[in-house]
Order: structure tokens, then C-alpha cells, then sequence
């Protein structure tokens, strides 16, 4: 049942109240559930078919499972992002600024985002959440070339 449906983030004013145990939250994901898992980090890699490129990437704090990737000028990326952590509440964040890219992935989720890589440079991309005590070594690299 929808409980709220907002096109911006909610009003912190606009509140009901219920009870507790009418609210039933997901708090580890099933990593089956996801048929783009990458399940294990020795899985993460590139996969090039002709200007798309797959990003398979994993995050278990501290780290993602792929140090740096590389990718051309003008391919279509997308990143598929699975947290391995099985941690209630150890949520990691994928950000890569200079893209308008940033999102979260819950404990066992796997989620996606698609861009053209149309800007030559080095991009770091790091996690938002805060996850670990080493979270600020919680980082990668996308290499756009020429």
C-alpha cells in the first residue's frame, strides 16, 4: 500500500503517524533477487560491445572492487554496483561528480546507472555513505580517453 508520493523530497511537516509495526522495512537485501549481481568481488571487470561499456562493480567496505576502468570518449557506460556487505545499515554510495552520478546501494542490492562518457579526464568516483572507520579510502577511478 502507496503510504506517500512525492516528486521532491519529502516536507519534513508532512508526516502521519502509525503504528510501529505497521511499517515493515527491508533491512538486508537477497542477493539473488538481483539478476545483474556481481556476487563475489573477483567478478568485478569491463565488458566492451562496440561504444557500451558494463561496468560490473562490487563495494564491501573498505573498498570497490575495481580500482580504476577505463573507457573511451563517447561510449555509454553503464555501472552495475552490488554491495557485498551483509551489515544491516552498512549502505555504501556511488558518486562520480563531474556526471551528475550519485547513488546509494543497501547491504545485498545491486543497482545501475547509465551516462555517455563524453568528457576526456580522470574521474574519481567514491562512496557517500559513511561505512567504515577507512571510509575516505572508499574510492576509484573512471579514465575517459581521448
Amino acid at each position: 500500500k502507496l503510504v506517500a508520493d512525492h516528486s521532491v523530497w519529502s516536507e519534513p511537516h508532512d508526516s502521519i503517524i502509525i503504528p510501529r509495526n505497521l511499517i515493515r522495512t527491508r533491512q538486508v537485501y537477497d542477493i539473488n533477487e538481483f539478476p545483474n549481481a556481481v556476487k563475489d568481488a573477483k567478478d568485478c571487470r569491463v565488458e566492451r560491445k562496440g561504444k557500451k561499456v558494463t561496468v560490473y562493480l562490487t563495494s564491501q567496505a573498505p573498498t570497490f572492487g575495481l580500482r580504476e576502468w577505463t573507457v573511451k570518449r563517447g561510449d555509454e557506460v553503464t555501472i552495475i554496483l552490488t554491495n557485498l556487505d551483509k551489515v544491516e545499515d552498512l549502505t555504501h554510495g556511488l558518486a562520480i561528480p563531474k556526471y551528475d552520478i550519485n547513488f546509494i546501494v543497501n547491504p545485498q542490492e545491486t543497482k545501475s546507472v547509465t551516462f555517455i562518457a563524453d568528457k576526456p579526464g580522470v574521474y574519481w568516483a567514491y562512496c557517500t555513505n559513511f561505512c567504515h572507520a577507512l571510509h575516505l579510502e572508499m574510492r576509484s577511478r573512471m579514465l575517459v580517453e581521448a
